[in-house]
């Protein structure tokens, strides 16, 4: 039998395998770094789309905060000014109110009791007084109970005072007023 060398072959196979071996593996290594570039790319072009987007947005949002806040201010200002057309009319509905409670007050005093000094807050009238006896005191009650505009009168102090006599009272009268409005200060002398 012949002998015949077939190393030289082999190798010859072998290098030609591992040529194609490494020039699939350049070229995989040449793909893979151009689809890396392309996706890196593709990344940074959506990171700044995304950086553009979030800028228009945020300038508007900065432009929509302003017009809330500017409409904010309009509403505020409409409800001041609601309150204040409210006051006035509550003013204007209750200007004659105040006289008609002093022409009841001094329908209701029987004579011998004055006054020295009446006072509004929120519906009742704090008054404080002399009377030459504690009998006028009852009659002024008797008579505030019956009036139209005032109720519940309510004797908070009654004391002895010789002002007006040997009988004389120093006293102190809270009354309800029917009518509410508003809240004011009276005093007289």
């Amino acid at each position: 039998m012949s002998q015949i060398n077939l190393l030289p072959w082999r190798e010859e196979a072998r290098e030609q395998l591992r040529k194609e071996y490494l020039g699939l593996l350049g070229l995989v290594a040449v793909g893979a770094a151009i689809l890396l570039f392309i996706w890196i790319s593709f990344a940074i072009g959506q990171l700044d789309n995304q950086k553009q987007r979030n800028s228009y947005l945020e300038a508007n949002i900065a432009e929509m905060n302003k017009k809330v806040s500017e409409i904010s201010d309009l509403k505020r200002k409409k409800e001041e000014m609601i309150l204040r057309m409210k006051v006035i009319q509550d003013l204007q509905g209750t200007r004659s109110e105040i006289v008609k409670i002093f022409d009841e007050l001094v329908r209701a005093m029987p004579e011998g009791t004055y006054l020295s000094s009446l006072e509004r807050e929120a519906g009742v009238v704090k008054m404080s007084g002399f009377a030459e006896s504690n009998n006028r005191i009852s009659a002024l009650m008797r008579n505030l109970d019956r009036s139209e505009r005032y109720q519940n009168s309510n004797l908070a102090r009654v004391a002895h005072d010789d002002r007006l006599g040997a009988q004389g009272s120093l006293f102190d009268l809270q009354i309800e007023i029917e009518a509410q409005s508003a809240d004011s200060h009276l005093s007289s002398p």
